[in-house]
């Protein structure tokens, strides 16, 4: 009898802080390299710097890093059931830039958006859109087209909106790596600060929903 009551309490003290880790929220970053880390070090990710300051300021969420370098919008719609799991509260989706990068047709990128976030609002999932601006040396009619993709489809989806995701970084050289057009960890550091805000906003509608 001894011995059950002592594993009964073995049981106790593991198993209730395990119970209090568990996060409430999981929160999924669906994009390319410029969220998914790339040249960077283990902690200086996008996820991973937003991850530290949620942690910071008490919020019980896990942020997934569901970025792959070099990644469209095409490539993160054909793999947005598999990246997104059941289990995502809110994805917060950062994709396009490698479309304008290569020229992609704007309508083609405007539809893969579309079709990701209708698909994960009708999953129930809360949806904060990251912008992204055409490089202007593709022309005014390409930018023309492209930049308000992401401001109309977030309206018409009932999604959030952050209008660009290298607000204050973007042509900063001490702020992004050789290459010029991805953040170091400096770079990642102003984004996540820039970006809190409607994280926050995003993570109190999951939690409401």
């Amino acid at each position: 009898m001894n011995q059950i009551f002592a594993l009964l309490n073995f049981l106790i003290v593991c198993l209730v802080p395990i119970a209090a880790q568990s996060s409430d929220l999981k929160l999924v970053v669906l994009g390319d390299s410029l969220s998914a880390g790339y040249q960077l070090g283990p902690d200086e990710g996008f996820p991973e710097q937003l991850q530290k300051v949620l942690d910071e300021r008490g919020f019980s969420v896990d942020v997934v890093n569901a970025g792959v370098s070099g990644d469209t919008s095409t490539g993160g719609l054909s793999r947005l059931d598999w990246s997104v799991g059941t289990d995502a509260d809110a994805v917060i989706v950062e994709l396009g830039a490698n479309d304008a990068l290569r020229g992609i047709e704007p309508g083609i990128t405007r539809k893969n958006i579309e079709e990701i976030t209708k698909r994960l609002r009708e999953r129930g999932v809360e949806v904060l859109l990251v912008g992204m601006l055409a490089p202007r040396n593709l022309g005014h009619e390409y930018a023309e087209v492209f930049d308000p993709i992401y401001a109309d489809v977030a309206k018409a989806n009932d999604a959030l909106l952050y209008p660009f995701f290298l607000e204050g970084v973007a042509l900063n050289p001490d702020l992004n790596l050789s290459d010029g057009m991805h953040p170091n960890a400096r770079g990642v550091a102003v984004i996540v600060e820039n970006i809190l805000p409607k994280v926050e906003e995003l993570l109190a509608k999951a939690q409401s929903s």
